[in-house]
């Protein structure tokens, strides 16, 4: 996956990832477009191809969507698939940034620019232990790139040692929303689902309080972390890099930001994993981003999170 980061912006602190260029607070949706150099619409034109006589044909059933601002080309797309505006991404934000709710915290380009994304915090958040937070985001991501959906989810994030965690309990689609760009984007429907995700900030929370509360043994944290980061006997070079994760997140437990909250708890051991996904794993930060949201480090979040609850459920 290609992971370059074409443009960044972020108000307030520095984000996880550590990517970006700072600009003003409080800014509306508007103007977070602008200032994260987004402010550009895509256009589906005819495809054509050379034939055997060397004429140009077009070719039926199918366009190449490209950016207006300078012909940059994204991708094969179908007759019926419908592109979602950047301006119309950001629309979104808008009733809740007007109402407190929310307020803008980064946005940017992915993949090289053809996966708009746009970061809002939620004005919720809670305590595991005192002085632990856990703040929670909303995540509005835009892909222009065939086979890929309209994303938008919450997305939970611990202050102290800015990870980002899984919001995937019982029920996880409740917590995203997907919209397929063969459908039109349905922003009214969207916040409807997005209510019940809001909803249920109080089960994550229940259930991240639940980890806290429960402390693992040497064996467990052992099979635990080795269950993460599993050795692969087929590739040797595979097997030594997986096993020195295990070995390193054991030492990640007691040296990883905020390991003094909840030391010795599932809370803790969940949060080690969800540490070296967002900062030690990966070739470099913008690699760590894509895949902490979208690709293989997201998957192995929610299973980090299930896997603790459910050595927790018999501590």
């Amino acid at each position: 996956m290609v992971a370059a980061v074409e443009t960044m912006a972020y108000a307030g602190e520095l984000p996880w990832h550590g990517l970006g260029t700072k600009v003003p607070a409080d800014l509306t949706p508007e103007q977070m477009l602008e200032v994260a150099g987004l402010d550009w619409t895509v256009e589906a034109r005819d495809m054509f191809v050379t034939d055997g006589n060397g004429d140009q044909v077009m070719v039926p059933g199918k366009k190449a969507l490209y950016r207006t601002s300078d012909d940059k080309y994204f991708s094969v797309i179908g007759e019926d698939w419908n592109p979602l505006q950047n301006t119309e991404a950001f629309e979104f934000f808008d009733d809740f940034v007007q109402a407190g709710d929310m307020e803008m915290h980064t946005a940017g380009a992915l993949q090289d620019g053809s996966r708009i994304w746009a970061l809002a915090k939620v004005n919720d958040a809670f305590e595991v232990f005192k002085g632990d937070v856990v703040e929670q985001y909303l995540l509005f991501s835009n892909p222009h790139q065939y086979g890929q959906s309209i994303d938008i989810k919450m997305t939970p994030t611990r202050v102290v040692c800015m990870n980002t965690l899984s919001f995937a309990l019982k029920g996880a689609t409740d917590y995203a929303v997907k919209v397929n760009h063969r459908r039109t984007f349905d922003a009214d429907m969207v916040k409807d689902q997005l209510g019940v995700a809001k909803e249920k900030l109080a089960s994550y929370k229940e259930a991240a309080q639940f980890l806290g509360s429960k402390r693992f043994t040497n064996d467990n944290i052992v099979e635990y972390f080795n269950s993460m980061f599993p050795r692969t006997s087929n590739r040797k070079d595979a097997e030594n890099a997986q096993s020195k994760n295990s070995e390193e997140a054991m030492e990640h437990l007691y040296t990883q930001p905020g390991a003094e909250f909840g030391a010795g708890t599932w809370w803790n051991a969940f949060n080690t994993v969800t540490y070296m996904t967002d900062h030690t794993i990966g070739r470099n930060n913008d690699s760590r981003l894509t895949s902490a949201w979208y690709g293989a480090n997201s998957k192995l979040k929610a299973k980090a999170l299930k896997s603790a609850i459910e050595y927790a459920e018999v501590a």
